[in-house]
């Protein structure tokens, strides 16, 4: 207008030149704003008069997080510095709340700044009404909508770079893709309508963005991320079983939104409740979030050292981490010690609480000591049906842990609860692998606490405690064993009242702090420690081992061994100056100021100058490569600690290879979040860092082609034990064709002697082994050589032509 010109009709608004021209001039009654995507998602709309301005958030669940690139500044880090610390001022906030407030209304003469929300101030009440129904007749008459789906958002809230995509492998061989082999646990759910599906969608994404709240990403931000997951895991697998089951999702989010505004805001109330509390914690083993249950007592005393329970959950193919959390969050158990707490374990939901479902059984009861006043002495292991082959496996392999345990049915090895006939048996190797959880290979480690075994009179699962029965005899002990009269597969209440009560006693006494006498049984370094002893070297793994070892008096210890090389005493002891006869043998420790009190004394039994066997005085624990705790294999044993998944970022020179190698990566990735649920960390080979490598056992697929990592190890002086190139594969001395030929196998990192490396496997029990958690043990030793000529099964990775145990120097 000023040019002499008339705007467009498309043009909105009004000429501001009568403004110009007179200042005092009023050309309009209302402004109205609006936020849209900046980097974020968002959809805010404001409309202002000549004196307040209102705002409505169209997702108060999102917060005010800047455009990017004030988010990378080092104002904001700063601001996020203090916010954490709970030192922001309130004015400097308002990006940081969770959530925000649907309706702000400032007063913009006594608040020119608008820090002050006067939306639910009743006075101006009439304001806010006239102001909303000002921006809706503007919504409608620009035909305003909030789009679906939002916008998402492109970069990371807290960091303000740019969001990673997900790494996609892509099989490059060119050939017709392997069949695909169906996961059986858990099962497919039932279809949901879409548009539930999607404001489930929408509440999780809102609250992933929360959980980057400086606030929220605090020590207890486990507490909500495992219910976060558990509702989105059910929304990405399918895990709804009923239409109702999407009640469970709402109510379980409402929860994690709850715990979310509090973090936000500085405060929880949820770590000294009392009743059914639902917690989480990060797993050592992927960083995964993983939730347990907690039952306190409604007058608990959270000041006084209390004794623990821990009950193991019974199978359940359908309960995973949705369903055992709502199950947690409203249903009581079986058992209500006075004055304790009790812990429910996830384990891993479907396992049997083996493999990373025991690591998940130890690390609860870690978590919950480090948030409550345990009394570490005071620890009951309990647990029904799956969950009491969980108290006997756990039970015996880590004995020392425990005041007492109650086993109720389950099953305790594989072959007689299988009803394995000779004809049938799998080959030797797996047979031999079944030393790793068959319990009666460990039983008199449960020699060293009270057992209390618990069977329904009508239950087949009574063979459990019959087969441990005849193994405690056959040790000249005798198995307690409370047999429910009439029962099926549950607790007679009498039964279970007197196995409590036997609980009880054992809590009321305590664990020795040191124990006089100690008994170890093990096939398997893996499994080495019992109290103040701890075994560090085999003559053979798989054979039966075992330690007896006595302390007569404050400076004399008797020991008697079986198929065992090395062994360390715990600097508890009073070992200065102490006698130790050992198999027959007498060991002198010298009185001298270097022992002190703090210092182990370690034992290694080698050949001396009459080529005889024989005990002496070590410096340290056994060095170099040698089968040791924590690398002793088999392949299964890298997935009990800290692992990364190393991608190959080329193509195998062998199209074969290069197809079966991207369908195992696949099925071993899809296998651990549905059955394990965690999600491995992944990084591609020429990603890998030093401290990757110092930190994770390293699982390495792909060939000396397609992986640059593996390249690099083959380089190495002391490198793996097989020659591989694009024409052949050399394997305890036998040569195989490269162009349909891998090896799987796990062997000490020649980068880093102190972590596994692994070739081209994940855990080796597969979908077949999942119809019984009695036969989820692993079924490849340390190494195996597998021909592609036949195609992956529910059973095996392919044709297994060679395969053994290396001996123990890795040979």
């Amino acid at each position: 207008q000023l040019a002499g010109l008339e705007p467009p009709s498309s043009v909105q608004g009004k000429s501001f030149a009568n403004g110009l021209r007179n200042v005092s001039s009023v050309s309009r009654e209302y402004i109205f704003a609006e936020h849209n995507w900046h980097d974020y998602a968002a959809h805010d709309r404001a409309v202002r008069d000549g004196r307040y301005l209102y705002i409505r958030n169209s997702f108060p669940e999102y917060p005010a997080t800047p455009p990017a690139d004030a988010v990378r500044s080092l104002s904001y880090d700063s601001m996020q510095a203090l916010e954490a610390a709970g030192m922001l001022p309130d004015h400097q906030r308002q990006c940081f709340l969770y959530p925000r407030a649907a309706e702000e209304l400032y007063d913009l003469h006594a608040d020119p700044h608008s820090l002050r929300n006067l939306a639910a101030d009743s006075g101006l009440a009439d304001v806010r009404s006239r102001l909303s129904g000002a921006l809706d007749e503007w919504i409608v008459s620009t035909q305003d909508k909030i789009p679906v789906p939002l916008t998402p958002d492109r970069f990371h809230r807290r960091l303000g770079t740019q969001l990673d995509k997900p790494i996609n492998t892509l099989d490059r061989s060119g050939l017709p893709t392997l069949e695909k082999i169906p996961h059986k646990i858990p099962p497919q759910g039932v279809e949901i309508e879409k548009g539930k599906l999607d404001a489930l969608g929408h509440r999780l994404q809102a609250l992933q963005i929360a959980m980057e709240l400086p606030q929220a990403r605090g020590a207890l931000s486990a507490d909500v991320s495992a219910l976060v997951k558990g509702v989105q895991w059910a929304v990405d697998l399918g895990e709804f079983y009923s239409p109702s089951h999407v009640d469970i999702a709402k109510s379980v989010l409402g929860e994690a939104e709850r715990r979310v505004a509090l973090l936000a805001a500085g405060k929880n109330d949820w770590t000294r409740s009392t009743g059914l509390v639902v917690r989480g914690y990060y797993s050592s083993i992927d960083g995964s979030p993983q939730p347990y249950g907690l039952e306190i007592p409604e007058n608990f005393d959270f000041e006084k050292p209390a004794p623990l329970y821990v009950w193991l959950h019974g199978r359940g193919d359908k309960t995973t981490d949705m369903h055992f959390i709502h199950q947690r969050m409203t249903r009581k158990s079986q058992i209500a010690p006075a004055d304790a707490i009790v812990v429910h374990p996830f384990g891993r939901h479907c396992m049997g609480f083996k493999s990373a479902g025991e690591i998940d059984v130890l690390e609860c009861v870690q978590h919950v000591s480090q948030q409550y006043n345990i009394d570490p002495r005071r620890v009951v292991l309990m647990g029904f049906s799956m969950g009491g082959a969980g108290a006997w496996h756990v039970g015996a392999h880590y004995a020392d842990h425990w005041v007492a345990v109650g086993p109720g049915a389950g099953f305790a090895e594989t072959k007689e609860y299988n009803r394995m006939q000779p004809e049938n048996y799998p080959a030797k190797y797996v047979q031999t692998l079944w030393g790793m959880y068959d319990v009666p290979n460990y039983v008199r480690n449960l020699f060293n606490l009270p057992v209390v075994a618990y069977s329904g009179e009508l239950d087949k699962q009574i063979q459990a405690a019959r087969v441990m029965e005849r193994a405690f005899e056959a040790e000249g002990s005798k198995l307690p064993h409370v047999i429910g009269p009439g029962m099926g597969h549950r607790y007679h209440p009498d039964s279970l009242a007197q196995i409590l009560k036997q609980m009880d006693e054992a809590v009321q006494q305590g664990q020795s702090e040191i124990p006089k006498k100690v008994k170890l049984q093990t096939q398997t370094l893996r499994y080495n420690r019992m109290h103040w002893l701890k075994v560090t070297g085999l003559a053979k793994h798989w054979q039966d081992s075992r330690v007896d070892a006595e302390i007569v008096d404050s400076q004399t210890y008797h020991l008697t061994t079986r198929n065992v090389t090395a062994l360390t005493l715990d600097p508890a002891l009073s070992l200065n100056g102490a006698t130790i006869k050992i198999d027959d043998q007498v060991i002198q420790i010298p009185r001298t100021k270097a022992l002190q009190i703090s210092e182990a004394v370690y034992l290694t039994k080698a050949k001396g100058s009459g080529e005889e066997e024989a005990w002496k005085r070590a410096a340290s624990e056994p060095k170099g490569l040698v089968k040791r705790p924590g690398l002793q294999g088999p392949i299964d044993d890298a997935f009990l600690s800290s692992f990364l998944v190393v991608l190959p970022s080329k193509k195998s020179a062998n199209p074969n290879v290069e197809r079966w190698v991207h369908f195992e990566l696949k099925h071993f990735l899809h296998r651990w979040k549905t059955l394990y649920r965690g999600v491995p960390k992944v990084k591609w080979d020429k990603d890998v860092s030093q401290e990757d490598v110092r930190t994770n056992n390293l699982i390495v697929f792909g060939d000396t082609r397609s992986n640059t990592l593996l390249q690099l190890v083959m380089q190495k002086k002391e490198s793996l034990p097989i020659q591989w190139n694009q024409q052949s594969l050399v394997v305890n001395g036998k040569t195989y064709e490269s162009d349909s030929h891998v090896p799987v196998m796990i062997y000490p990192n020649p980068l880093n002697q102190q972590k596994y490396i692994v070739l081209n496997s994940g855990p080796t029990h597969r979908e077949g082994h999942d119809r019984t958690n009695s036969l989820q043990n692993p079924k490849l030793p340390d190494w195996s050589v597998i021909d592609l000529s036949s195609p992956p099964t529910d059973i095996v990775p392919g044709r297994i032509v060679d395969t053994g145990f290396f001996n123990e120097v890795w040979k």
